[in-house]
Formats: structure tokens, C-alpha cells, sequence
């Protein structure tokens, strides 16, 4: 998942800071990711799908296909 999230975010052109800034989800959550020390919740992929505009089950599937 967050493979992903990278990719999205590098394709949108931001920083974690800047998507954790406009999604309410702190920057420690997004290294806790990184790292595997967590997994991230549904509340978090919604917010991040709805600030991506992609649907949520992208985190959910395989493939990267948007």
C-alpha cells in the first residue's frame, strides 16, 4: 500500500508534509507506514483516496492501475 501511496503522491507533485497537512494524518503515520510498524486504518485510505481522487479499493488491488 505504500508503494502506492509514493506513487500517487510523487505523480500529484507533493511531500508528505503537504498531504498530511491537507489530510489531517499526521507525518509519524505516514513513517510508521514506511517502516511496517503499522498498517494503515480504512478512515486513513478514505481520506487519502478522496485527496488522490481515486477510488479506495486502488490501495486494496494489485495491480496500479488508477
Amino acid at each position: 500500500m505504500y508503494e502506492k501511496y509514493i506513487t500517487l503522491r510523487d505523480k500529484k507533485g507533493v511531500t508528505d508534509y503537504r498531504v498530511a497537512e491537507e489530510t489531517g494524518i499526521t507525518k509519524s503515520t505516514f513513517t510508521d507506514w514506511k517502516n511496517g510498524r503499522s498498517k494503515p486504518k480504512f478512515d486513513k485510505l478514505l481520506l487519502l483516496a478522496k485527496y488522490f481522487k481515486v477510488p479506495v479499493e486502488y490501495f486494496a488491488s494489485e495491480s496500479d492501475s488508477e
